[in-house]
């Protein structure tokens, strides 16, 4: 079914009121099972990287973690807590040239205690999903009073509210979970939501259900995508100096000690030939180090490419230089710039043609997919840091327009990583994961290796997940 922006906008004032998902055939909603929130209560970690990671022309070194616990009461009394953790990745949410690192980071904390309190405040007893529709608009307003009482020159963006109220999102959905004793996976139903998806996605999807795009187990393993940023050292005489820590510190040393086949190739989207020479070694490397491996590669541009003539060049390029290298990339992503509005006439069609493109900076909501779409993008990015009702929402929207689907990290360690695995585990079509906290920052999964094995390390290119069965987001017990 095709939808267009146009028809959801018309549709999405009565989705809002919930007028749409009444009486829908073949969809009997009882009396939902929610829940009310009680206490929340949110803490930061501190941590450092073990090497920069470059991304997006930013080199960055640090992480803090925002961990959020939240106390529901269910209808009979009962009082249940669930826990959410993410990283606040404001170089990714809240890029800008001329607001520095500690401003950005400190805009989100200032926003935390908002979100904070006006989850606290929520009376209605409903579904995490339910809650967040409704209390999304609200974060977003207190997202431009903070702007205002710090006199940002540049006001926080839509995406940079969804990464900090995600953690508040995710403690939710553990809390619900667990309050029912079951996986936050099998509470996806209409008895349980209260509504059919055309409440949250317009009328394309009326009478269809969540649970329907989900599966209730998850599957044993997803590819992991191993990331190379731009700092990272593809061959021995990119480096500088080693960090000699005991970890490996070349693309060969990490394919051999985890038995890697998928490779994230971080792009800068404005050096051509830097491009093509960064993903023709990586390539070269890979298939000298592990020659009988059937090789999968993402291209990520984050956002920087002019437009698609760039991309289509690249492409053009690298299937001369390197003609398997060419054939393994599986998808590329964001090219251009995140703001698709401002940017609508830069289309992807012809590269789509060749490679799926996906958004990933771009994907805040629905309207942003379907234009998406128009514009050429034939694919999208979940996140877990934009919110787990986003993540299972936009992976509904997308398996049902029959877009291709991937899972991609924000340096996500320890919880928010069993979070976004869960994610990758559980839509059919989803196989990969990006996992990069191993990378660059496993002090912060100390002591969630031994608690899931082969989750936060790995000796084959896969991540276990098969183990992700646990109450709620299956993360703290």
């Amino acid at each position: 079914m095709v939808s267009s922006r146009r028809t959801f906008l018309k549709s999405s004032a009565l989705c809002a009121t919930g007028i749409a998902s009444a009486q829908v055939p073949g969809i009997v909603v009882k009396l939902p099972v929610g829940v009310r929130v009680g206490q929340v209560e949110f803490a930061f970690e501190e941590f450092k990287y073990r090497m920069p990671y470059k991304f997006g022309g930013t080199a960055v070194d640090r992480v803090t973690l925002l961990n959020v616990t939240v106390e529901v009461v269910s209808p009979s009394g009962k009082v249940t807590k669930g826990f959410g953790s993410m990283p606040m990745g404001n170089v990714w949410s809240f890029p800008s040239k001329t607001i520095p690192y500690d401003e950005t980071l400190q805009a989100m904390k200032a926003l935390v205690p908002k979100i904070a309190a006006i989850t606290r405040a929520f009376t209605e007893s409903a579904h995490p999903i339910e809650i967040n529709h409704q209390l999304e608009p609200e974060y977003l307003k207190a997202a431009a009073d903070v702007s205002q009482e710090l006199k940002l020159e540049t006001p926080i963006p839509k995406l940079c509210t969804q990464v900090v109220a995600s953690a508040f999102d995710a403690a939710l959905h553990d809390a619900f979970g667990k309050s029912l004793g079951l996986n936050c996976y099998k509470t996806y139903t209409p008895e349980l939501i209260g509504h059919d998806l055309s409440r949250y996605l317009g009328a394309d999807f009326k009478g269809d259900s969540l649970q329907a795009h989900v599966t209730e187990k998850p599957r044993d393993w997803v590819w992991l995508f191993h990331s190379v940023g731009g700092l990272d050292a593809v061959v021995e005489s990119e480096l500088k100096e080693r960090v000699n820590d005991g970890m490996p510190e070349t693309l060969a040393e990490w394919i051999r000690r985890d038995g890697l086949q998928r490779i994230k190739i971080k792009l800068q989207g404005g050096n051509l030939e830097w491009d093509i020479e960064r993903t023709v070694s990586i390539d070269r490397v890979a298939r000298e180090t592990r020659p009988d491996v059937e090789w999968a590669y993402c291209c990520d541009f984050n956002e920087a490419c002019a437009n698609v003539d760039y991309v289509l060049e690249f492409l053009a390029k690298v299937k001369e230089r390197a003609p398997k290298g060419f054939e393994s990339i599986l998808y590329l992503e964001q090219p251009t710039r995140r703001d698709l509005k401002a940017d609508s006439g830069n289309h992807m069609h012809k590269a789509a043609k060749l490679r799926p493109v996906v958004i990933d900076e771009s994907l805040t909501d629905l309207e942003a997919l379907l234009l998406a779409r128009e514009m050429g993008y034939t694919g999208a990015c979940l996140k877990a840091c934009k919110g787990q009702s986003h993540a299972v929402l936009m992976a509904a929207a997308g398996r049902k327009y029959e877009m291709f689907l991937c899972v991609q990290d924000l340096t996500c360690p320890g919880a928010s990583l069993v979070h976004s695995a869960g994610i990758a585990s559980h839509f059919a079509g989803l196989s990969t994961i990006e996992s990069n906290a191993r990378q660059y920052v496993p002090a912060a999964n100390a002591g969630w290796t031994e608690r899931f094995p082969g989750l936060f390390d790995t000796r084959d290119g896969k991540l276990a997940t098969a183990q992700l069965t646990g109450p709620g987001l299956g993360a703290v017990s």
